[in-house]
């Protein structure tokens, strides 16, 4: 099993946990807002990938009731809890590392805290694979936890549960989308206490797909 498939087996296991946790996304509001208002189309394609149980997706529509979501996740507990969130919206079971087989082109593509479970090359194969099934002009959101990569690794919950933890960077991040042809609209840091009481720094980067 790899690290992605056992963190994606981890959330399906702790579905409604992480909903009760994580369903209230205020401190990421403005982020999404933006988010939404540089995507000027009506009723545009968006894919929310690594949707969980529908948390953003829920905000993006109450913002944006135009908007027509596509979400995937691997956790199919956590795409039962999406359906229920957000019954307007279509999601389905597909690994984020896939998402070129879809054959479908998007306005947007959101991507919420899936990257601390991509390494650094899957990582720079799924901006890869945003720009190329992205519209012109479309937008691509990403966010993170920003540390040194050494700092990547695996973690033991509480409860004894194992998850394999990626940390990335805003230097090479920057880079990858550079390369891919996308132009940076708006690179933000949030920093908040983690769960042993140090601070953590969550890394949002938005950008555009250039013409």
């Amino acid at each position: 099993m790899d690290k992605t498939t056992m963190a994606a087996a981890l959330f399906d296991k702790r579905a409604t946990e992480y909903q009760e946790r994580f369903m209230n996304q205020e401190g990421y509001h403005d982020t999404f807002d933006f988010f939404c208002r540089h995507i000027p189309q009506k009723q545009p394609q968006i894919l929310d990938v690594a949707c969980g149980p529908g948390n953003i997706s829920c905000y993006l529509l109450q913002q944006r009731p135009d908007f027509r979501i596509t979400g995937i996740d691997l956790a199919p507990n956590m795409l039962i809890l999406a359906e229920k969130n957000n019954p307007g919206a279509d999601f389905l079971q597909l690994d984020a590392r896939r998402i070129s087989d879809m054959n479908r082109t998007w306005e947007g593509i959101i991507c919420g805290f899936c990257l601390p479970y991509l390494s650094k090359e899957e990582t720079r194969q799924l901006i890869k694979d945003a720009a190329a099934v992205l519209s012109p002009g479309g937008i691509f959101y990403i966010s993170t936890m920003e540390d040194e990569e050494d700092k990547s690794g695996l973690t033991r919950s509480a409860a004894g549960d194992e998850l394999y933890m990626y940390y990335h960077r805003a230097d090479y991040l920057s880079a990858y989308l550079e390369e891919s042809g996308f132009e940076m609209l708006w690179l933000v840091r949030k920093v908040f206490p983690g769960n042993d009481g140090a601070l953590t720094t969550d890394l949002i980067i938005i950008s555009r797909k250039r013409n």
